[in-house]
């Protein structure tokens, strides 16, 4: 298959490379011509490490180097058969350059957009022909992380999310299918990870390390949510956040962050700035977690009671099969363990009043259950 990658940033290269290692052609177009000459000296120095760990053979490199040339412009994937756009999450400029390229490729193209939490509908709507675009949705690394979301619209061809769904499994991926609504599957149920954990440290009850601590040593998560904002970036995850509130017309489920805003306002993005909830400037040392089991407990019942809730939700409404949804909280951000058995094994009575208590004490919708919730209960 010929393969059009629109945007050479981290992930557009990284798709770039999945594409290429599954003996695709690849072609690579940036508006920022210096960027897709970074993009691919940078996936020969990752080819090359994985030649030096034995991941790969010396032959799989040049082959896959040789899948990969670079686009100067649109008109250079006149014979792809699939593009994947992988830019800036903005509207406006995404459909602007959706405009261009059904300019130049055929009518039986693929269009996909690797947007995060952007409606594939809104995005389709402004194409000729919106009956061939679809979301397919990588997660950072795209060569390591292997969930992929596929997103049809409403006005999607109703064979292609099957066809989409098969072409990933050939790549190796994990791939399910998602209903077009806010943030998918992966970003709106995790959610409650960032949002619930930047209000306990808003409220004084802990600290950014305390909370990592409680959701690393009780829930087994590999990172906390504030360690994983770092890495994320805070302005990308509060840029999706405020995306995902907006989009469900304001519900205070999905309410940003104040602190969070503020932390992005003063360019406190995390390890791409060396300073974000941590300093990870040379030298720096971690603070260390006093530990408190009673915190620890209240912390993880509330942040992991909010995550369930999500789930159920999303099941009662259909936004993709049990089976997806349990997939694609584990290989997409890399949960322990599906939050619909997370939900059986505590028991759903016991987040049910959790969910209550805390809407007792705080008056606020955020905390209203699923109504699907009282029933497994």
């Amino acid at each position: 298959m010929n393969v059009g990658i629109i945007g050479a940033g981290t992930m557009g290269i990284g798709i770039a490379q999945v594409a290429a290692t599954n003996s695709c052609k690849v072609w690579v177009y940036d508006a920022n011509s210096k960027q897709v000459e970074t993009a691919t000296l940078g996936l020969e120095k990752t080819l090359t490490k994985l030649v030096d760990k034995q991941k790969i053979s010396a032959e799989k490199m040049t082959e896959i180097l040789a899948n990969v040339s670079i686009a100067t412009e649109l008109k250079d994937f006149k014979d792809c058969e699939l593009v994947i756009e992988a830019i800036i999450e903005n509207k406006e400029i995404k459909t602007k350059v959706f405009a261009e390229l059904e300019n130049h490729v055929s009518e039986n193209c693929i269009i996909g957009s690797n947007t995060s939490s952007i409606s594939i509908t809104s995005l389709g709507a402004e194409l000729k022909y919106p009956e061939r675009f679809i979301g397919i949705h990588f997660f950072n690394p795209a060569p390591l992380m292997s969930l992929v979301e596929i997103i049809p619209s409403l006005l999607t061809e109703k064979s292609l999310a099957e066809k989409m769904y098969h072409l990933m499994k050939d790549w190796g991926k994990v791939p399910v299918i998602a209903k077009d609504i806010p943030g998918f599957i992966v970003n709106r149920i995790a959610r409650p990870f960032y949002g619930e954990g930047l209000r306990i440290v808003e409220e004084n009850i802990a600290t950014p390390e305390q909370v990592d601590d409680a959701m690393r040593t009780l829930g087994n998560f590999k990172m906390g949510p504030f360690e994983l904002m770092d890495l994320i970036g805070v302005d990308v995850n509060f840029s999706v956040t405020t995306t995902v509130y907006k989009d469900y017309f304001n519900d205070p489920k999905y309410k940003p962050s104040l602190l969070q805003q503020r932390m992005s306002e003063a360019k406190l993005h995390g390890r791409k700035t060396g300073k974000g909830f941590f300093d990870y400037s040379e030298g720096a040392q971690k603070p260390i977690a006093r530990k408190d089991d009673a915190l620890y407990e209240q912390i993880f019942l509330r942040i992991i009671s909010m995550l369930i809730n999500e789930a159920v939700e999303a099941k009662r409404l259909g936004v993709a099969n049990d089976e997806d949804i349990e997939l694609a909280m584990q290989k997409g951000v890399n949960y322990p363990k599906g939050l619909l058995s997370w939900g059986r094994e505590i028991g759903y009575t016991k987040i049910s009043e959790t969910l209550q208590n805390l809407y007792n004490e705080y008056q606020e919708e955020r905390y209203r259950q699923s109504p699907l919730l009282n029933k497994l209960a």
